[in-house]
């Protein structure tokens, strides 16, 4: 590094790179944790509220310090995508034949969009500065929302996500960590003050105070994350959500300031904009695959989309969808059997479900198919 270095005309120099790149926000922190952020994630690690995200638990000692994954960092430059959508995410909720995808995943997979830009400016502080860089994602095990209140991008709201007050929830970040010494930005305060929208509005209660998410009542996890069966207890709260939930992002109030993006690639495809029931039920692997190309969907796999898919052709009060789901009482997937029984003892008049019961006898070791019938 150049002795005359100058680190704010540096980071200015920085900040305009990466605008010019198309990042809609930049912020600069100290490479260390502030905060107590540490000290919540391993609370919320040994109290299990991760429920199966063991990768959590898994590099919960790495996340708590980002010098413990790259020793020489001294700098974070904190860089945001804004992904806001045109209309109101929550509209679709009211239309039972189609499903809600997460604004976020109604495109491509945001991962490929910002790592892309973020190595590009990270090649060039590289060979500006002759200084060493590493990029991240939130695949890596950074606790990227903390970094971002403390570069100035906004503060972790009651929610627990983060809120900008010019972007509201719609922010994707990323960061570029250096071994160069930058000047910080002033870290944001909280502005929630009493406003507990996004509290009041989660469909399952997944937050037992303000700051604290139990995840394994969390839509999003359980659409996303969770393996298994999801629990009875929150089905019918699922409504026609199946892929992720964005309830408490679009209820908060700094909304108002965030305007739509006019990123492409977070722009809804017409086929995941407002997606009919029948047709993502009736996806087999390939044709599941070639839909979500390119998607974060792509990651749960078939069996487990088809298994929300049928939640909320349960929760759909629509008996046209009967003999789609009868299809799939024989599918291959336990999981996709156990909620296609769930979903007809919805749908299906008490006489002709009774009747239907009588003509599937699942074997003794389809454990969880068994309990369905028996329960519905």
């Amino acid at each position: 590094m150049n002795a005359a270095f100058d680190p704010g005309a540096a980071r200015q120099r920085i900040r305009e790179r990466a605008l010019a790149a198309g990042f809609d926000a930049v912020g600069f922190a100290p490479a260390a944790l502030a905060g107590g952020a540490g000290e919540r994630l391993a609370e919320f690690v040994a109290a299990g509220l991760h429920g199966d995200m063991g990768w959590l638990a898994d590099t919960a000692a790495r996340r708590s310090d980002p010098r413990a994954l790259w020793p020489e960092a001294r700098s974070a430059v904190v860089l945001a995508l804004n992904y806001a959508p045109a209309g109101d995410p929550l509209a679709a909720l009211d239309r039972r034949d189609e499903a809600t995808v997460s604004v976020y995943a109604r495109n491509r997979d945001y991962h490929d969009t910002v790592k892309k830009r973020l190595k590009a400016v990270a090649r060039w502080v590289h060979e500006t500065f002759a200084a060493e860089v590493k990029v991240f994602v939130d695949t890596a095990p950074v606790m990227e929302k903390p970094l971002a209140q403390a570069a100035g991008l906004g503060w972790q709201g009651k929610h627990t996500n983060l809120v900008s007050r010019r972007f509201g929830s719609w922010l994707f970040l990323g960061e570029i960590f250096t071994a160069l010494d930058l000047a910080p930005d002033a870290p944001e305060t909280d502005h929630c003050g009493e406003c507990r929208r996004c509290l009041d509005i989660c469909p399952t209660a997944a937050f037992p105070a303000p700051y604290r998410l139990d995840a394994r009542r969390c839509i999003s996890y359980l659409t996303i994350e969770h393996k298994s069966h999801i629990a009875r207890e929150f089905r019918a709260a699922m409504g026609n959500r199946i892929y992720g939930c964005d309830d408490c992002l679009a209820v908060c109030p700094w909304n108002k300031f965030a305007a739509a993006t006019h990123e492409a690639d977070f722009l809804p495809r017409p086929a995941l904009d407002a997606p009919r029931l029948a047709d993502l039920a009736a996806l087999d692997d390939a044709t599941f695959r070639a839909l979500f190309a390119g998607s974060p969907v792509k990651r749960v796999g078939r069996d487990r989309f088809v298994r929300n898919v049928l939640i909320a052709i349960g929760n759909s009060a629509t008996p046209a969808l009967i003999p789609t789901v009868r299809r799939l009482l024989a599918d291959p997937s336990p999981l996709v059997r156990a909620m296609a029984v769930w979903a007809l003892a919805r749908l299906m008049p008490q006489d002709g479900f009774a009747a239907l019961s009588n003509e599937y006898l699942p074997s003794e070791n389809d454990v969880a198919v068994r309990e369905e019938w028996r329960c519905a």
